[in-house]
């Protein structure tokens, strides 16, 4: 059994991959300090819980973007699972695919590996658009070369930003406004809500419409991430959604390297 571990900067996910299916996933607050010892403890209590063996785990996959975090995954994977670990972009696991970036040095693990996944899932001209600390939208065509994106502030930075900044706004939940129809508040905590959540779905679409235009060719938008949902809800600029593109990603990897 294949565990996939996908580190961000806000959280790391752990999912259990049984036959190329998903069967079982958890996630923890980023932390670099946390070892391997710690994550031991918190991840073989899950796995129990759910009705698993944690000897059953053979191999571990790891993709990351914190790379503090790295090293204690590592010693989780080889003292805890006494499992063969493979790091995503480094050999044996090699992306696999075209990086047609000046810098694809520079491109980030989770990003290649949405790429790979999705163009497994839909080969053709894609926009990926990941809800993660940042927001991220990358370019995929056709051939599953990947060529280039977007950075943008995650949602949530943009909220925690706002709030620090000026004293007396208070902290909102990410939710859609309770008038959908509206976009004129009433009420401080009106104005944000649409200030924050209409704000992000305009700039969405629009960075989305200009990379259309530029692509030149009918593109698939895909989303992921864990706000892909609620957006999804007040916009149709996403023609499919995949909760678990990163971690598919991951188990394509792993079955290439075998």
């Amino acid at each position: 059994m294949l565990l996939a571990i996908d580190a961000g900067n806000t959280n790391v996910v752990f999912a259990l991959v049984k036959d190329g299916e998903i069967v079982a996933r958890w996630r923890i607050a980023t932390d670099p300090r946390r070892t391997g010892d710690e994550y031991a403890v918190w991840l073989h209590n899950l796995i129990t819980l759910e009705g698993f063996d944690a000897k059953a785990v053979d191999t571990v996959i790891i993709a990351t973007v914190v790379p503090r975090a790295l090293h204690n995954l590592e010693v989780l994977a080889s003292k805890y699972f006494d499992a063969e670990t493979l790091i995503a972009g480094q050999p044996p696991v090699e992306w696999g695919i075209r990086l047609d970036v000046p810098e694809p040095h520079t491109v980030g693990a989770d990003r290649v590996v949405n790429a790979i996944a999705a163009h497994s899932l839909h080969p053709e001209d894609l926009i990926v658009v990941d809800f993660g600390t940042a927001t991220t939208f990358d370019v995929v065509d056709y051939e599953g070369s990947y060529k280039g994106g977007i950075i943008a502030p995650g949602i949530n930075l943009s909220l925690d930003a706002l709030v620090s900044a000026a004293a007396k706004l208070p902290r909102i939940a990410i939710e859609a406004p309770t008038d959908t129809k509206s976009v004129i508040g009433v009420t401080t905590e009106d104005q944000m809500h649409i200030g924050v959540f209409w704000g992000y779905v305009a700039m969405i679409e629009g960075l989305v419409a200009r990379m259309k235009a530029e692509i030149g060719r009918p593109a698939k938008v895909v989303s992921t991430g864990g706000l892909a949902e609620l957006f999804d809800e007040n916009t149709d600029i996403f023609d499919v959604i995949e909760p678990d593109l990163t971690i598919q990603g991951l188990a394509m990897l792993y079955q290439r390297s075998r």
